[in-house]
C-alpha cells in the first residue's frame, strides 16, 4: 500500500536527458519528499535512458521508468502510461524541460482540492540560459529575486514573478471551460477524476490541444479549475517548436466536443494502460 498522502510527479520526456537531468535536479531539491517519480519515456534511445538512471543514483532519486516505442509525438499514451506505473492519490504532470522550483510540491499540495485541478505556469527561459542549464553551469531553482530580476532584464527570461507567492482564495478557480493558458507541461489532478474521465485521449495525435481535451472532459465531470500562478511556477527550458501539422484538426475536435459535454475519452487510460510492447524500470 503507498504512504496515504503520496503524490505522484509523472514527467513526459523524449530524447533530452539533458533536460530532464536537470528537471530532476530541481525534484530532488523538494522541500516536501512525499513525492514519487515517474518518468514516462515517448520512445527514447538507450543512450538518452542510460544517462538517466545514471542521474537517477547520483541525485538520490527513485524514478520508476516507463518506456514504449517511438511512433511519433503520443503524449496523451505515454501519460497513462506513467499514470499507470504510479501509486499516488494525487498527479502532478510535469513536462521533461520543466524546471521546479524548490517548493513545487508543496505549492502542489497546498493548492489541491476536492473537485479541482490546479493548472500551473511557467516561466519561459532564452535559449542562452537554457544552455547554460543544460550544461550545469547555472542552477534556476532556489535562486533569489535579485537573480530573476537580473535574468528578465537581460531578456533571459519572460518574466521575473517566478519567486511571488499568492495564498490560496476563491478568485483561483475559474467556472466554465477556459481553453486560454492550459498548461498539461505542469498541472496536478486527483486520480479518481483522472480515472473517471478515461485519462488522456490516446487518439489524439501530433502535437496539439490534448491537454484542453482532458481540462474539457473533466469540466463536464464537474472538475473546477484553479489556477496556480504565482504558487507553482516552473521554468521551462527552451527548445525549438515541435511540428504543428495536426494542431488544427485537434483544435477542431476539441471545439465539437465542448458541443457534447462527452467526459469519457474515446481510446483512454482505462483500454490501454500497460498494453503493447512497454518496460517498466526501477532506478535510483
Amino acid at each position: 500500500m503507498p504512504p496515504p498522502d503520496l503524490i505522484s510527479v509523472v514527467i513526459t520526456t523524449y530524447n533530452r536527458s539533458d533536460a530532464l537531468i536537470a528537471v530532476l535536479r530541481g525534484l530532488a531539491a523538494q522541500d516536501d519528499r512525499d513525492f514519487e517519480v515517474v518518468v514516462a519515456d515517448d520512445g527514447s534511445t538507450a543512450d538518452h535512458q542510460n544517462a538517466v538512471q545514471q542521474a537517477a543514483s547520483t541525485l538520490g532519486l527513485a524514478i520508476t521508468h516507463v518506456w514504449h516505442p517511438d511512433v511519433g509525438f503520443t503524449a496523451s499514451r505515454v501519460r497513462n502510461l506513467g499514470v499507470s506505473a504510479s501509486r499516488g492519490a494525487y498527479l502532478i504532470f510535469l513536462d521533461g524541460d520543466c524546471v521546479p522550483e524548490t517548493d513545487f510540491v508543496r505549492r502542489h499540495r497546498q493548492l489541491r482540492e476536492a473537485s479541482c485541478l490546479v493548472n500551473g505556469s511557467r516561466v519561459l527561459l532564452s535559449a542562452e540560459l537554457s544552455q547554460s542549464v543544460l550544461e550545469g553551469r547555472t542552477r534556476v531553482f532556489g535562486q533569489s529575486f535579485a537573480f530573476w530580476i537580473g535574468r528578465w532584464w537581460a531578456n533571459d527570461a519572460n518574466k521575473w514573478t517566478g519567486l511571488v507567492r499568492l495564498p490560496d482564495w476563491s478568485g483561483r478557480k475559474k467556472p466554465g471551460f477556459r481553453w486560454r493558458g492550459i498548461r498539461s507541461c505542469n498541472m496536478g489532478v486527483w486520480r479518481a477524476d483522472f480515472e473517471a474521465v478515461n485519462g488522456f485521449d490516446e487518439s489524439f495525435v501530433g502535437w496539439g490541444h490534448e491537454d484542453a481535451d482532458f481540462v474539457l472532459r473533466l469540466h463536464n465531470l464537474g472538475v473546477v479549475r484553479k489556477n496556480g500562478y504565482y504558487a507553482t511556477e516552473v521554468y521551462h527550458l527552451w527548445h525549438p517548436e515541435s511540428s504543428r501539422i495536426q494542431a488544427s484538426e485537434n483544435a477542431q475536435r476539441v471545439r465539437n466536443r465542448q458541443k457534447s459535454l462527452q467526459i469519457k475519452a474515446d481510446l483512454g487510460y482505462l483500454e490501454c494502460r500497460l498494453q503493447g510492447e512497454v518496460s517498466v524500470h526501477n532506478w535510483g
